[in-house]
């Protein structure tokens, strides 16, 4: 009689909560959709966090132009003025 071997060992570690080791391919597998759930939420909020970042820099930098242009203008009057 043959014994049941598990297809799926759990990795120790207290770290590795919910991971295992496939003994077919011997791939290591998150089966624990809690701990995926948490992971993806987190990813979504650095996404987030990291556009808001791009947006605000982005946004910076037009308003750097745009005073940049309002000091030329204001130099190009002063200079008119004097002449």
């Amino acid at each position: 009689m043959k014994k049941d071997v598990p297809k799926f060992i759990p990795v120790d570690g207290d770290e590795n909560r919910g991971l295992f080791r496939d003994k077919d391919s011997n791939a290591i597998l998150l089966r624990d959709v809690d701990i995926y759930d948490k992971y993806m939420q987190s990813y979504r909020e650095r996404q987030h966090k990291k556009n808001q970042f791009t947006s605000l820099q982005t946004e910076v930098n037009d308003l750097k132009s745009d005073v940049s242009d309002i000091k030329s203008l204001l130099l190009q009057l002063i200079n008119k003025e004097k002449n």
